[in-house]
């Protein structure tokens, strides 16, 4: 019996040390994008961005939450505004801040979190003009360490995270064409 239990231990072990050995191939960075058209001007669309506040019109995140806490800082609006956030298990916590922006063109923040795990990303916003519309694009990029490795290879963090993208834009869409 306990050479049973001995040789399951081992074999647990080795699949463990697989696991993370392949993980530990995979890339050490990631991205995840999306894109909508929009049928409005980049100057209709590049305030409800740059402007943490207006967020709260068009982010799936701020609907996670009914008792999210907000706190606003930094500037109003713009590269320097700050927006940090504390709400419930799927809310999590953290904090984001515009460090760059090129009106009406490009929004860049630095997105901070720290809870339900720590991390620390860029997410970029950039409103190209196309004809009578504009294509709005979502993508945040990244370190990815081991641990979020040895995840993407049980979850597909492009999907997860993606289907929020697609909606947000969505409603940034029903927002900027109003």
């Amino acid at each position: 019996m306990l050479e049973i239990v001995a040789t399951i231990i081992v074999v647990l072990l080795l699949l463990i040390a697989a696991i993370v050995a392949f993980a530990a191939t995979r890339p050490s960075t990631f991205r995840i994008e999306r894109a909508t058209r929009i049928a409005a001007a980049p100057e209709k669309i590049y305030p409800l961005v740059e402007n943490f506040h207006r967020w709260v019109a068009w982010s799936p995140y701020e609907k996670l939450d009914p008792d999210l806490k907000r706190t606003y800082g930094g500037r109003a609006s713009g590269k320097g505004a700050v927006y940090a956030w504390e709400g419930n298990g799927k809310a999590g916590a953290g904090r984001m801040e515009i460090i760059d922006t090129a009106a009406p063109a490009k929004v860049t923040i630095t997105l901070d979190f720290s809870r339900p795990f720590v991390a620390h990303n860029i997410a970029e916003f950039t409103m190209m003009p196309e004809g009578a519309s504009t294509v709005t694009t979502w993508s945040m990029h990244g370190p990815q360490p081991l641990m979020a490795k040895v995840m993407t290879l049980f979850f597909n963090m492009d999907k997860m995270v993606g289907k929020d993208f697609e909606s947000g834009l969505a409603t940034l869409k029903t927002a900027a064409e109003r």
